[in-house]
């Protein structure tokens, strides 16, 4: 039976993903200082499917799903390690804010994929409030790329990634149980990674070679994936209840999370146009999360009258 759309439901449901995700981008630029982002991206898929492994025997009637649904976890299986793994890799180079900021072109892509593809409706105030957005966005970008080069351009293949994997979840998300979902994405992702990451080991690629954890490292592993799991759980949730249109411009929120994490973990703040691209890109985020919450309380229009234009 598919989920009716509750779009507040989706919204606190996404804050919570926009609270996890940051949390587990530190986790993994902290790991990424030493482990090579292949093994990072492969340990995280590794716990994914574990972690999910007992709902799986509560429940195994859950992961019946029709053949259309099983392709299309494939394609969302495969955005998902292209996302995390250019996600990863640039938090080796980026702050964490600054990569998250750049990846935040994702909600105006999303935006134009949901009306474009999905039929979804995209009123004029929001689709001008993302645009303001993806200004901000591109403050973000510039001096960054001063900084570090190409690789400044890294969070925005996130953003292509991600924009796709949450349309995919979006197609799919009422009709999968979304603990099925991560278990098999997680198994999916294990059935490539692992025998890529053998396969390369010790071919010189700096990124693919295989590093032993040591103790504390360890323990970060187990947070990263534990993070990963939980906070793509809500995500998937939140895509049951609400269209990707309302749920995109509320990941704004992950900015200040992770400008405040980079604060306390790293000692690192935005400055100059960064800062300004990062504030515009939360005004932005924060304008479109308060006029969703206002149409959502609004009162059905009467019988017999007409429908408002969209917002």
């Amino acid at each position: 039976m598919r989920a009716a759309d509750r779009p507040l439901l989706g919204i606190v449901l996404m804050l919570g993903f926009c609270i996890l995700a940051p949390m587990g981008d530190a986790t993994a630029k902290l790991l990424g200082e030493r482990l090579p982002v292949g093994q990072l991206v492969t340990i995280r898929f590794i716990l994914q499917a574990v972690f999910l492994v007992p709902f799986m025997l509560l429940a195994p009637s859950t992961l019946r799903m029709p053949r259309r649904v099983l392709w299309l976890i494939v394609l969302r299986t495969a955005l998902h390690i292209v996302g995390i793994g250019a996600m990863f890799l640039s938090l080796t180079v980026l702050p964490i804010a600054e990569a998250i900021a750049i990846a935040f072109v994702m909600p105006f892509i999303m935006l134009l994929l949901g009306h474009f593809v999905l039929g979804e409706e995209v009123g004029p105030r929001r689709m001008i409030a993302c645009s303001v957005g993806f200004v901000g966005t591109l403050l973000v970008v510039q001096p960054t790329f001063m900084a570090v080069g190409p690789w400044a351009l890294l969070p925005l293949l996130v953003a292509v990634a991600f924009s796709l994997f949450m349309l995919v979840t979006r197609g799919i998300a009422k009709d999968v149980d979304p603990i099925a979902l991560q278990f098999v994405s997680g198994f999916m992702a294990c059935t490539v990674l692992i025998p890529v990451m053998l396969l390369l080991d010790g071919s010189g690629l700096p990124h693919l070679d295989l590093e032993m954890p040591v103790r504390h490292e360890w323990l970060l592993l187990g947070l990263l994936g534990l993070l990963g799991t939980c906070g793509h759980l809500l995500m998937s949730w939140s895509l049951r209840f609400a269209p990707g249109a309302t749920l995109a411009p509320v990941q704004y929120l992950e900015i200040p999370v992770a400008t405040l994490i980079g604060w306390v973990v790293f000692s690192a703040l935005p400055n100059g146009l960064a800062a300004l691209g990062i504030a515009i890109t939360l005004a932005a985020g924060l304008y479109i999360v308060l006029r969703e919450r206002s149409l959502s309380r609004a009162a059905r229009p009467a019988p017999g009258s007409a429908p408002g234009a969209a917002e």
